[in-house]
C-alpha cells in the first residue's frame, strides 16, 4: 500500500518509520495523511525514539499529551534530517524541504504526517512559525559549521538549536511574556551546553567540535592536543581545565533559569525542575570525574533519575501546600 493508504498503515504499525528510513522508503512526496493516522505516527515516534517521554508526559495534563507528541515529532525529524543523513548536501536539501513544509503548514497546506498532526496544535496554541524555522536553521548550520571560535558564538548557536524548544513549550501552556522566555532561554542553553561537554568524543567522531576554540587556547589546549586526547581516550590537564571553566559558566546559567519553575503551573514546574536538576547533576558528575568526559561519558542511571523525580515532586507538593496555606491565611 502507498504511504497515503490509511488501511495499509493501520494494519501494519511497522510502516511507522524513523525519519531517515521514512525518507528512504517513501521519499519526500505522497498523498496527504489523515489526521488520526498522523497523530498516531507522532505519538509512536515520540514514544519509540525518546526513552524519557513516558515520564515527561505522565507529568503533563492529558489534553497536552498529543500536542507534545506533535512538537517532539517535528524536532525529531529536523534533528535526524541533520544528523542521520550521511551526505551534508543531502541533509541541506532535506532540511530545505522540511522548512518549506513548515511554511506550507502555516498556509493551511499539510500533507506529511508530522505537519498534519502539528497544524491543529499551532493553531490552537497560537505558536508562531519563527521557533520552528530557528530549529531548522540550527541543523542547517551544523552542515556548514563544525567549530566555534568563542563561547558567545556557541551560545548564539544554542539560541537557534535549543531555545526555540523552550519557547514552544511555554506557548503550549499559554505563556508568552518576555520574562519567562528569558528564563527558559537560560535553561535551554544550559541543557544544550551540558550535552556538548558530555559528548566531546562523540561529536569529534562526526567531525564537530562544540568546545569554544578561544577557551581551549586560553588553557593551552590546541585543536591538535584535543585530537590527541581523544585518540588516547582520556582528557589531558589542559582540556580538563577548559571544561572546568565551561562547566562553571553552564552551572551559572542553570541557576539563572531556575526561577522559572516558580512562575509556571505546578505540573510544568516539575518538568522544568527535572530538566534543570538533571543538567546540574550531570555537571556534578563531570566535576567528580575531574572534568574528563572522554574516558567515561557521564550520565544519570535509573536510580539518579528516580531521585531527581522524587526531589522535584516533593518540591512541587511543598509549593502547592505553601500556596494553600497562604490562601487559607488570607481568607482568615
Amino acid at each position: 500500500s502507498s504511504p497515503g493508504d490509511p488501511a495499509g498503515r493501520a494494519s501494519n504499525v511497522s510502516r511507522f518509520l524513523l525519519p531517515a528510513d521514512f525518507v528512504e522508503r517513501h521519499g519526500i512526496s505522497g498523498p496527504a495523511w489523515p489526521l488520526d493516522e498522523s497523530r498516531r505516527y507522532t505519538r509512536w515516534l515520540a514514544k519509540a525514539h525518546y526513552e524519557n517521554f513516558h515520564l515527561v508526559s505522565w507529568l503533563l495534563p492529558r489534553d497536552l499529551h498529543q500536542d507534545f507528541y506533535n512538537v517532539y515529532a517535528f524536532c525529531r525529524w529536523a534533528d535526524d534530517l541533520g544528523d542521520e543523513i550521511s551526505d551534508p548536501q543531502r541533509s541541506l536539501d532535506l532540511l530545505a524541504w522540511w522548512k518549506e513544509g513548515a511554511g506550507r503548514m502555516y498556509r493551511g497546506q499539510a500533507g506529511h504526517p508530522v505537519f498534519v498532526a502539528l497544524r491543529p496544535t499551532v493553531e490552537r496554541r497560537r505558536i508562531p512559525l519563527e521557533p520552528f524555522l530557528d530549529l531548522i536553521a540550527a541543523f542547517e548550520q551544523d552542515q556548514r559549521q563544525t567549530r566555534y571560535e568563542s563561547f558567545e558564538q556557541l551560545t548564539d548557536y544554542c539560541r537557534h538549536s535549543a531555545n526555540p524548544v523552550g519557547r514552544i513549550v511555554l506557548n503550549l501552556w499559554n505563556y508568552t511574556d518576555p520574562q519567562r522566555r528569558r528564563l527558559s532561554d537560560k535553561t535551554c542553553t544550559a541543557l544544550q551546553l551540558t550535552n556538548f561537554w558530555q559528548d566531546i568524543g562523540r561529536d569529534f567522531a562526526i567531525g564537530r567540535v562544540y568546545l569554544p576554540l578561544d577557551v581551549l587556547r586560553r588553557h593551552g589546549c590546541s585543536y591538535e592536543r584535543l585530537a590527541g586526547d581523544i585518540r588516547r581516550g582520556r582528557a589531558g590537564a589542559e582540556l580538563r581545565s577548559a571544561v572546568r571553566e565551561l562547566a562553571g559558566l553552564t552551572r551559572e546559567m542553570f541557576l539563572e533559569g531556575l526561577p522559572l519553575r516558580d512562575r509556571v503551573e505546578r505540573r510544568l514546574a516539575i518538568d522544568l525542575e527535572l530538566f534543570s536538576l538533571g543538567g546540574l547533576a550531570i555537571l556534578d558528575k563531570i566535576r567528580r570525574q575531574d572534568y574528563d568526559t572522554i574516558e567515561r561519558r557521564p550520565k544519570l542511571g535509573k536510580a539518579g533519575r528516580l531521585w531527581l523525580l522524587a526531589r522535584a515532586l516533593a518540591r512541587g507538593l511543598f509549593r502547592a501546600a505553601h500556596k494553600g496555606s497562604e490562601a487559607e491565611h488570607a481568607y482568615r
